[in-house]
């Protein structure tokens, strides 16, 4: 599974690595992911979501049914 959040949408970013000499290297910023269970009481079952810390705090705000429902809309989330 791919490294995004399917509330918010974050995914990995790219940066450099600077060294003391401030060399650079490339590297990536990965966004902070967990793996979710989500009770959805309209539908009464249970869904698994990928979601970043950001990702919860907004599911804690709004409620599951309204984030996954912002979500479909930015086509983040397909068929869940």
């Amino acid at each position: 599974m791919s490294k995004v959040c399917q509330i918010t949408g974050k995914k990995a970013m790219v940066g450099n690595n600077v060294s003391h000499s401030k060399r650079r290297t490339k590297r990536r910023f990965y966004p902070n992911l967990f793996k979710k269970k989500f009770y959805l009481p309209e539908e009464d079952r249970w869904v698994t979501l990928n979601v970043s810390a950001a990702g919860l705090r907004t599911i804690n705000k709004n409620g599951i049914a309204n984030a996954l429902k912002a979500a479909r809309e930015k086509g983040l989330v397909a068929n869940i």
